[in-house]
């Protein structure tokens, strides 16, 4: 599905099932894509998650419902999904700064409408990228499981975790101390962060990895095989992490919507760091964002 279409067709899907048990997984069922490419390129394009945006539409449907109606909260509270009513009088109170009850009573509200998805295309599919085949290859990394909320926050703090406490010894100089930091030095650990979308429950596999060359694979790492296809690369040049965002936001709001060749593929995507020239803090420090792509039929 041609990606502002399916963003589209994601939004509307979410405002037919206000009511019902719907996931993130549910919406990316709707337009044929990975929950994780899904999420991500949402959240560039609209600033919300879905799980935050279906929150936000559903805690606004429920305050007109309280003006509109004489429903008792919990009736309102569970057809929105919370089962009591001190979570929903909870959730709501924080939207909208008044308690259900003060709403009832004539309290002002917090407007949240649909989307309208508008797109002005700036560049498209002019950004300098390069279409790469590459056969299948394996990387090895420490892995974390994250969930699609929360990720952009918690994954540096998971690259700062591993930096502490397995790589300042061998980037001393030292030899390794442990098979983690051999692991870590055999295979250029570090190279690569490593998104997986194959677990479900809105929630993804990262790695902080490198190239697999093989050897044991220390209790807790984990390796990851991607299959022979094309890749989108996209040079980033400039210091982390704003270099790659702002790379990454132009690839869901301009590339993918602008572009009449390519589009998502699989259910993983790759960044790359220059492990060997410069800092990442440098102003022209090199990275890239690949990501895997198909030829639209």
């Amino acid at each position: 599905m041609e990606w502002l279409s399916a963003i589209r067709t994601a939004i509307d899907y979410i405002e037919n099932h206000l009511t019902d048990n719907v996931s993130t997984q549910d919406v990316a069922a709707q337009v044929f894509l990975s929950p994780f490419f899904l999420q991500r390129g949402f959240s560039l394009m609209t600033g919300y998650g879905i799980g935050e945006y279906l929150r936000n539409r559903r805690l606004y449907q429920a305050a007109l419902d309280l003006q509109r109606t004489d429903e008792k909260v919990i009736d309102i509270a569970l057809r929105y999904g919370y089962e009591t009513p001190e979570s929903f009088t909870k959730a709501f109170t924080r939207f909208h700064c008044s308690t259900p009850s003060q709403v009832r009573s004539g309290a002002s509200v917090t407007v949240f409408l649909p989307l309208t998805i508008k797109i002005s295309i700036q560049g498209g599919h002019q950004m300098d990228y390069k279409i790469v085949p590459m056969f299948p290859f394996k990387v090895i990394g420490f892995q974390k499981v994250f969930d699609n909320e929360t990720a952009y926050a918690e994954i540096p703090k998971f690259w700062d975790e591993i930096c502490e406490k397995y790589a300042f010894n061998v980037y001393a100089g030292n030899a390794p101390a442990n098979p983690y930091e051999q692991a870590l030095m055999d295979n250029c650990i570090g190279e690569y962060g490593v998104c997986i979308d194959d677990i479900g429950g809105g929630k993804f596999r990262y790695l902080v990895a490198g190239r697999y060359t093989g050897g044991d694979v220390p209790e807790g790492m984990a390796v990851y095989e991607f299959p022979r296809g094309n890749w989108a690369v996209f040079d980033c040049i400039g210091p982390i992490p704003e270099a790659l965002q702002t790379v990454n936001t132009r690839i869901f709001s301009e590339w993918l919507p602008g572009n009449p060749d390519y589009e998502l593929w699989g259910n993983a995507s790759v960044e790359w760091y220059d492990c060997i020239n410069g800092e990442k803090t440098d102003r022209d420090y090199h990275s890239a964002i690949w990501i895997p792509v198909k030829k639209k039929s």
